[in-house]
């Protein structure tokens, strides 16, 4: 079977079956090709939740497809990969978020999307990488513990310096592990190109930056903006997906490390076997679990 005749017996089966297919911007392009929906983890929950279809399957990592679950607690929620978890999201757990609570009373507890759910129950409010900004400056406290991505926290608290932010030791090991010289040395091999980057990065690599923002937020810029070279400082996927929208323009990876290992995990193959019914995982959370996690979110959402 080549890459052409998979995709067609998946378009052909997810129709047949109603699932909608989720894709996150981190997959590779042949899975972006059956997609339904693309986009970051929230966007693409936000979909599920207005689709009409009663089997949503994520392309992603399991906290993804978690907060599908929590937001569409009706629908049958498959993930691509069972192994494709998410470092960051594993970090920290109920208990020590509880203990901090109890040390720092006073304190509202912000938490990144990309956490898992049973992180969100113990959580006041939810965040993306595009919304923590705002979400912090109008929250109802002047004093916030951020977890668990401290390089996004420390960027939120330099917009937002009218406020107490306390941050945790986390973050994505993936765009963490990027260091200023590597950016220092990308700018200097590419000197008419833009540096975009996640706020996930360190904020030694944000410093350097042209534009700083979320995935979806980096590839809009790009497409938008006047310039022709760009260093794209998020994951290597992106890269590429950018060289095949923008032909006419210049994409740069950051590094060669800046690679999802867990978003790696998912191929064409395994959304085949998803679809056919005999892949990925089913993702099942207690009531009790989705109705706590779904109160942080809507407090972000509010």
């Amino acid at each position: 079977m080549t890459t052409y005749e998979m995709q067609q017996e998946i378009l052909r089966l997810k129709k047949e079956r109603g699932i909608l297919i989720l894709v996150h911007a981190y997959q590779s392009h042949d899975i972006w090709e059956v997609a339904d929906f693309i986009g970051d983890s929230f966007g693409l929950c936000k979909e599920a939740a207005k689709a009409k279809a009663q089997t949503v399957l994520m392309c992603g990592v399991r906290f993804m497809a978690e907060t599908v679950k929590i937001l569409s607690p009706e629908k049958r929620v498959l993930l691509s990969h069972p192994d494709a978890g998410c470092p960051m999201a594993e970090q920290m757990d109920r208990e020590m978020i509880l203990e901090m609570r109890r040390k720092l009373p006073d304190y509202k507890v912000v938490a990144y999307i990309n956490t898992t759910a049973e992180l969100k129950t113990v959580c006041d409010v939810c965040v993306t990488s595009s919304s923590a900004v705002k979400v912090v400056r109008e929250l109802d406290s002047d004093k916030i513990l951020f977890i668990p991505d401290c390089n996004l926290g420390a960027w939120v608290k330099a917009q937002v310096p009218e406020k107490q932010i306390e941050l945790v030791h986390g973050g994505c090991p993936t765009h963490a592990r990027i260091t200023p010289k590597e950016a220092e040395a990308a700018k200097a091999a590419h000197p008419g190109a833009l540096l975009l980057v996640h706020p996930e990065c360190q904020p030694g690599v944000s410093a350097l930056a042209d534009f700083i923002g979320s995935t979806t937020e980096i590839m809009a810029y790009a497409r938008q903006s006047e310039a022709s070279e760009f260093i794209i400082g998020t994951e290597n996927s992106i890269v590429q997906h950018l060289q095949l929208e923008c032909p006419d323009k210049q994409f740069y990876a950051l590094s060669k490390d800046l690679v999802c290992h867990n978003m790696k995990l998912t191929t064409l193959g395994d959304v085949y076997h998803c679809v056919r019914g005999d892949g990925g995982e089913e993702i099942s959370l207690d009531p009790e679990t989705v109705r706590l996690a779904r109160r942080a979110i809507d407090n972000m959402l509010r």
